[in-house]
């Protein structure tokens, strides 16, 4: 028994002397994530890591750009003893390769705009045309001093859209920013789908509008020259009739909502 209780004691004492030094310390995500080495540690994620801790590795980056998710982020940062709270629900963390300065990682190119703030907010890594489809390399996390007012909280709800104007490097994202990429361009021939009951019918005609998935434009029939309205399903097809009805329910989510 003597020699259990020391046994126990030595395991103790040895748990004490390892626990993380920095437990429960707060920090903050940096305005932007980079890191220079290929291996994204701690300190280039966050504020307010210093000393060992700053050199634990989180992830490599295999490329310009790494996707980490923040849940995984968050909790590689609370064993090694700190708190990142992610009160703007972040859900993904977009580190760019960038260039050692005195120990601080920092964009190999400056963001436009990215003042240090207290408010973070997706922006723009690099510049975009109108029509572009935003990628995860394309946003970057950055601290500003005010967010607008339908920024969107989630990278994931600008990811895969498409670039409405040209968008400046640098600048934060606004929902307005970005539609669903259009499947239809004015003019194109289009073969419109009436399917119901077992009814099917079709017909071709000229898109006079331009539409993404679940849009409704307008589309001139070939023959008759008369305009009806019809919903995009894909590149080249539309439909009418219960099959629209329900594409356009199922495409209208509340895209930017906040979490």
């Amino acid at each position: 028994m003597k020699a259990f209780l020391l046994a126990a004691a030595a395991t103790l004492a040895i748990s004490a002397l390892s626990a993380p030094a920095h437990a429960g310390t707060p920090v903050t995500l940096r305005m932007d994530t980079t890191d220079a080495d290929g291996r994204i540690t701690l300190g280039d994620l966050f504020d307010g890591v210093s000393g060992p801790a700053a050199n634990i590795v989180v992830a490599p980056r295999m490329g310009p750009t790494a996707v980490l998710e923040a849940g995984q982020v968050q909790v590689s940062a609370r064993r090694a003893g700190f708190d990142w709270s992610n009160s703007n629900g972040i859900r993904r963390i977009i580190v760019r390769e960038g260039q050692d300065n005195g120990g601080v990682s920092t964009g190999g190119r400056a963001l436009a705009g990215a003042a240090r703030g207290n408010v973070e907010v997706l922006a723009y890594a690099r510049s975009l045309s109108a029509g572009e489809i935003v990628q995860p390399q394309d946003l970057v996390w950055v601290k500003m001093a005010g967010a607008p007012m339908d920024a969107p909280r989630d990278a994931d709800t600008v990811i895969g859209l498409a670039a409405k104007r040209p968008l400046r490097e640098g600048a934060a994202v606004q929902s307005r920013d970005v539609a669903a990429a259009q499947v239809i361009k004015t003019g194109d021939l289009v073969t419109v789908t009436y399917d119901d009951g077992g009814i099917s019918l079709s017909l071709q005609g000229k898109a006079m509008a331009a539409a993404a998935t679940g849009d409704l434009f307008a589309v001139q029939n070939t023959l008759s020259k008369k305009i009806i309205q019809a919903v995009a399903t894909g590149p080249g097809s539309a439909a009418v009739g219960p099959q629209a009805q329900g594409l356009q329910a199922r495409s209208q989510p509340v895209r930017f909502a906040a979490r």
